[in-house]
């Protein structure tokens, strides 16, 4: 009927033009009251309850007798299936559009085996002892504050995902199942703490943030130093959004109480910073091709030790079902601090908290920048990967299959693949994500 009424209405115009050309005269025409704007939807109608399922596995041909891909840690287990990742997330995002006060909020938690190397420490970190554990991924409330500039202030305060780095915890914002180095050791992971993005102008966006540091909480079994943590950086988006740079850096001390240095002297844990920094830079030359490079350069003050490397990135899109990945990177632990292998369950999380919580494990254990890592070397890995999206339903839109085939290898600096016995290592893996919406 609108449809009817808007077409009759556009020729009665055009007849009282053509009348008014022949008689010479000019006629006056009666404007077309305007449409009511659509009524805002409900703060109800904006809550959304989603979640997916991702399980994958990568096989090794070597078959290491301790079953650990070294330097990997999400997909650590060779020739064994694991439940990545089962999440829940319920959510109210920001309207990206709006002008005036906005507030929201999400809190998402997984189950699966990735939830080893993403605990706070002392928050479900030891609620069971086996591959599979439970996580809080986020739970924060967010805020938009039109203040100081036209675009605002976009805020959130809670527990929430690093905004360091290319790669993301979410499988679906990756675009390979294995995770890079960089990833991996040089970036930090999640935070309890606060975060602001300003939007100075349409170029520019200010980060600033403060925590209580990397994968840490409150009090003394969950933060595994007396000091607070800061984030600071910026974005910058080119050529009507074709360039991006994301340039961020986090500081703080990061080193647990009892930690020790290269000489064996105990380390000042609140004074000796820890510097995690990373630029992501990304280009699209067309529709169907984004290229990613992500520098990154980490230093610990403390033991000391630096770690730096870079990664490149290559996405070309052949249909909406279809994608090539590739994924080249050199990443070097200069001091042998940060890259490890985590062959039990707890390892990380007793790395995390500290040598006081007690470590095992035939290569040295622990997370980014523990100290335990087995030797200065230079690494590089070459991925390359499809990620494929068959057609289903749509409550199950964003199915994707992500086969791939990888290759690291040490450029001088030891044998650590393969248990200790190969200075290069072949992975075979793949992934299935089936995301779903409830509401």
């Amino acid at each position: 009927m609108k449809a009817a009424l808007k077409e009759t209405t556009a020729l009665a115009g055009l007849a009282c033009v053509l009348l008014a050309t022949c008689v010479g005269g000019a006629l006056a025409q009666a404007a077309a009251p305007a449409a009511e704007p659509a009524a805002p939807a409900a703060w109800t109608d904006t809550l959304k309850l989603s979640g997916y399922v991702d399980a994958g596995i990568t096989f090794n041909p070597k078959s290491p007798a301790d079953g650990v891909n070294y330097g990997r840690l999400y997909d650590d287990r060779a020739n064994v299936p694991l439940l990545n990742q089962a999440s829940l997330a319920f959510e109210r995002d920001l309207d990206p559009k709006a002008t005036g006060y906005d507030f929201g909020f999400r809190f998402q938690g997984i189950y699966g085996s990735d939830a080893r190397y993403t605990h706070l420490a002392n928050v479900l970190d030891r609620v069971t002892h086996s591959r599979y554990q439970w996580d809080i991924i986020e739970a924060d409330a967010q805020a938009h504050l039109p203040l100081l500039t036209e675009g605002g202030i976009d805020t959130k305060v809670g527990i929430f995902p690093t905004a360091v780095g290319y790669e993301v915890i979410t499988p679906s914002g990756n675009p390979l199942y294995s995770h890079s180095y960089i990833y991996n050791f040089g970036i930090t992971v999640k935070h309890l703490g606060a975060q602001a993005i300003t939007h100075v102008n349409s170029v520019f966006d200010l980060y600033l943030g403060v925590d209580t540091g990397n994968l840490t909480s409150f009090n003394r079994n969950g933060d595994n130093n007396g000091a607070l943590a800061g984030l600071f950086g910026g974005n910058f988006t080119l050529m009507d959004g074709k360039l991006a740079i994301l340039a961020l850096t986090h500081i703080g001390p990061e080193n647990a109480r009892g930690a020790t240095d290269r000489n064996g002297a105990p380390i000042s844990i609140n004074s000796a910073f820890r510097y995690y920094n990373d630029v992501v830079v990304t280009i699209k030359p067309s529709d169907t091709l984004t290229l990613v490079s992500d520098f990154n350069y980490t230093r610990d003050d403390g033991f000391p030790a630096q770690a730096y490397g870079f990664a490149q990135y290559a996405t070309l899109t052949l249909s909406d079902t279809l994608a090539v990945q590739l994924r080249g990177e050199v990443f070097r632990d200069a001091n042998g601090f940060f890259v490890s292998a985590n062959p039990g369950s707890l390892d990380f999380t007793n790395a995390l908290r500290g040598p006081l919580a007690g470590t095992s494990g035939a290569y040295g254990v622990g997370g980014p920048g523990t100290g335990t890592g087995v030797i200065p070397a230079t690494y590089s890995e070459l991925t390359f990967g499809l990620n494929i999206k068959p057609p289903v339903p749509e409550r199950f839109t964003g199915v994707m299959i992500r086969p791939e085939i990888r290759y690291d290898a040490t450029l001088g600096g030891g044998s650590p693949y393969n248990d200790g016995k190969d200075n290069h290592s072949f992975t075979f893996a793949a992934d299935l994500i089936v995301p779903f919406s409830i509401f």
